[in-house]
């Protein structure tokens, strides 16, 4: 089963579930958005709703996949399997560090931000009301990540997030026990896939990302799958890049060990 999360911020993509592979067992994820506030407090009901369907769907015999347009998302995928009881550390693959604050970026952007508030970021903003746990950063590592802030880059120096890039990643890199692994598509070079919303120049090509997901997959310990497929679902997309590379990555969960008890 594939929850889709067809959201990217708290804009809807009614699109983005094309996307997917044909005849792909699929559950939608949606929720009632409020008009009176903004930000965090606007997103928090999906995310929750997110957390409710992960804890419902979590197996303990394959990963469970999560498709969405934003990273944000990943929020209620980690809240909804520590609800289940797992204990997940979390390999994160972006091309952006995603460890922005409210504090530091510029933009206010808030899909910048979800690994920082999972190693522990003001959780008064989102973690708590979705009874988020902190990851120590000790458990997380972050993968190709070539367009920092400064104010990232200064915070990645001092903390103990590990730095990888998708060509040098290996399962002894990982952390220990259960994992989320993330995939924010756009960790590719942007040539090959049109219409990313935050394209970067460089970075691995679709083949070795696989290769990479599949090294993570290949530990068994993968309990969460979460594809932010961060292209516009309505920029053409003459060869079909972005429903391939979805399709192989969940392909790839589908063919993965099961999870380690």
């Amino acid at each position: 089963m594939t929850l889709l999360v067809p959201y990217h911020q708290d804009d809807f993509l009614p699109d983005l579930d094309a996307a997917l592979p044909p005849a792909t067992p699929t559950t939608t994820v949606t929720a009632t958005l409020p008009d009176d506030v903004r930000g965090w407090s606007r997103l928090a009901p999906l995310y929750r709703a997110v957390a409710d369907a992960v804890h419902s769907g979590v197996r303990p015999d394959a990963p469970l996949s999560v498709v969405s347009g934003c990273c944000g998302v990943s929020l209620g995928v980690l809240a909804g399997l520590q609800r289940a009881g797992v204990d997940a550390g979390v390999v994160w693959f972006d091309a952006h560090g995603d460890v922005q604050t409210m504090e530091t970026s510029t933009s206010g952007y808030l899909g910048g931000m979800p690994l920082r508030v999972m190693v522990g970021y003001r959780p008064e903003l989102i973690a708590s009301s979705l009874g988020l746990r902190a990851v120590p950063e000790s458990r997380a590592v972050l993968v190709d990540a070539r367009d920092l802030d400064p104010p990232e880059a200064e915070y990645l120096r001092a903390a103990a997030i590990a730095v990888s890039t998708v060509e040098s990643l290996a399962a002894a890199a990982l952390p220990d026990g259960p994992l989320l692994l993330h995939v924010d598509c756009d960790v590719i070079r942007a040539e090959e896939l049109p219409g990313l919303r935050f394209p970067v120049p460089g970075g691995p090509s679709a083949a070795s990302l696989l290769a990479a997901v599949g090294r993570v997959l290949d530990t068994g310990r993968v309990a969460a799958l979460d594809i932010a497929c961060t292209w516009d679902p309505s920029a053409p997309d003459p060869t079909g890049a972005g429903p391939r590379l979805l399709a192989d990555l969940l392909t790839r969960a589908a063919d993965a060990r099961p999870p380690s008890p």
